[in-house]
């Protein structure tokens, strides 16, 4: 008998239903979370883009290591708002909003981008390395496992059908809690099918990753991660966009993309991410 899949929503169910699937499983997965007209516009843009991406050109700034990771015949990118403003509106969504500060503002003032990338994955790809999201900040999760609260949180978005032989997700249920180190292989774990406007929302303790393509067809989808406003994150957001290119837009964008200082109240300690020893905002 197979796993049980992954526990699914509408947009309009109860955040605190969602929360308690996240917390259950490690990952649930939301129905229809992103607009139709909105994904459309995002999926045109990324396949302009990636037509000009050569697969297997990402490293993750780790050298050859960080290149078999990410995949030889996959695209990634990211600087998504170069693109089309139609990030900037994946980024207002008000039900990732919820989840993502119910997660994370209990350890946090505010939290940012952790990167959004596009991540086509072409035909014959294997099966991508199970891992943890926030392995990322190891230095910390390190010390702090298995008490370490969480630190950033993501979602897969399909920008139009992904099905398992596509190379959905797949993830290993109930893996954010176990406190030893282990293995986990295909067996352990299930895939996130989406349909376009979808989302995988996923803790960065569950171990996860891109599935094996064995079609003749690319896998197309992108990530959208925040973390905790006190930790480095992976994309250097804040050098893609100045401070008048983000003017008009809301100021969770300008927070979420490194254009607001961090202040940590209600919890102890300064300000960060300042300017002539002033927040961004009043400088």
């Amino acid at each position: 008998m197979g796993l049980a899949p992954l526990q699914r929503f509408p947009r309009t169910a109860d955040v605190a239903d969602m929360l308690l699937a996240l917390e259950t499983d490690g990952a649930l997965i939301v129905d229809g979370m992103f607009d139709t007209q909105t994904i459309e516009v995002m999926r045109a843009a990324a396949d302009a883009r990636a037509a000009k991406v050569v697969p297997g050109s990402a490293t993750q700034g780790l050298g050859d290591d960080g290149a078999a990771f990410v995949g030889a015949n996959t695209i990634r990118f990211s600087s998504l708002g170069r693109l089309s403003t139609a990030y900037f509106d994946m980024l207002d969504n008000p039900v990732f909003a919820a989840l993502a500060d119910a997660v994370l503002l209990p350890t946090c003032g505010s939290y940012w981008v952790n990167t959004g990338q596009v991540m086509y994955i072409g035909p014959g790809e294997p099966a991508q390395v199970l891992h943890r999201d926030a392995n990322n900040w190891w230095e910390f999760v390190s010390r702090t496992w298995p008490d370490s609260p969480e630190v950033t949180l993501s979602a897969m978005i399909g920008l139009e059908g992904v099905t398992e032989e596509l190379g959905a997700t797949r993830v290993v249920p109930g893996s954010h809690k176990n406190a030893e180190i282990q293995r986990f292989g295909e067996a352990d774990s299930v895939p996130a099918e989406l349909g376009p406007g979808d989302a995988l929302i996923y803790s960065g303790y569950v171990f996860h990753g891109g599935g094996a393509n064995r079609t003749d067809r690319w896998r197309r989808a992108m990530h959208l991660s925040f973390v905790a406003g006190w930790l480095t994150p992976e994309e250097s957001s804040p050098l893609d966009y100045t401070t008048d290119e983000l003017a008009d837009r809301s100021p969770r964008v300008r927070q979420l993309l490194g254009h607001k200082s961090y202040d940590p109240r209600p919890h102890p300690g300064g300000g960060l991410w300042l300017k002539d020893v002033k927040a961004l905002e009043d400088a």
